[in-house]
């Protein structure tokens, strides 16, 4: 299926002095990010259970001029998030930044869901989010400032999508989770704001096949799917110092599917 190419055109963002941490950040659009952020002039900590795969990452910040540092975590410990969270602040000198966009899918129709598909997907994708906006409020709320940035989707955040009970309704309460949060921390100067991806080329949509492909990009009025390199731009503007009277809000960037 051919793809549409993507505008050219960078977000120009200046994150210099700033720590940034990613969560699964190893591939897609977690690793399009820390590269984002790394170019931008932050200090990246790349997190994901795949060490290997986080260190690519790493190498790919590091190519692009930035400056990464690997730390492999399960997202759903909340000890060890704790732990990793207090790591980052010594090694690194602060956290300014977090993008809670580690999430897995175990798709199957509702009667066929086993509750350990449910269980996986809800504990990943919502429990990650809450432990280390937790963890990372703490640091940020003391140093009066904060980006927090929740990885929602299209799915659940804004429509349904057969198949994906257990996604969606994680992506629901995300954005839920989102808005509440930035009422609780909006006074310390921190921001809370999700981002809800429509279909973006990745490992995960190239499964679906070129037929279910095509049919989906006809559908969209921009003609293509999105790129990881455009959320990561959405993800660059909330982490920015323009986005400081941004909160609570969801940033949808789906090529105006669910327009």
């Amino acid at each position: 299926m051919p793809r549409a190419e993507a505008p050219t055109g960078e977000l120009t963002v200046d994150l210099k002095g700033q720590v940034a941490l990613v969560t699964g950040a190893s591939q897609g659009l977690g690793r399009a990010i820390a590269i984002a952020f790394g170019k931008s002039g932050a200090k990246v900590a790349c997190v994901a259970r795949n060490a290997a795969k986080l260190a690519e990452t790493v190498e790919a910040v590091k190519a692009a001029g930035g400056e990464a540092v690997a730390y492999a975590c399960d997202v759903t410990d909340g000890k060890s998030v704790d732990e990793l969270v207090e790591k980052v602040v010594a090694e690194l000198g602060g956290l300014h930044i977090l993008v809670n966009n580690a999430g897995i899918t175990r798709d199957t129709l509702l009667p066929r869901m086993e509750d350990a598909q449910w269980d996986e997907v809800i504990n990943t994708n919502l429990r990650g989010a809450f432990l280390f906006t937790r963890a990372a409020s703490r640091a940020m709320m003391s140093s009066r400032y904060g980006r927090i940035i929740n990885m929602a989707s299209v799915s659940g955040a804004v429509i349904g999508n057969p198949g994906q009970a257990n996604y969606s309704a994680s992506k629901a309460a995300l954005h839920g989770f989102t808005r509440t949060v930035a009422r609780e921390l909006g006074g310390r100067k921190v921001t809370v704001n999700a981002i809800a991806p429509g279909f973006i080329e990745s490992d995960m949509t190239a499964a679906l096949g070129d037929a279910i492909l095509d049919e989906v990009q006809k559908r969209i009025p921009a003609k293509r799917l999105g790129k990881p390199e455009d959320v990561a731009a959405a993800a660059l503007f909330l982490a920015s110092p323009a986005a400081a009277y941004v909160t609570g809000q969801l940033l949808v960037v789906d090529g105006g599917m669910t327009a």
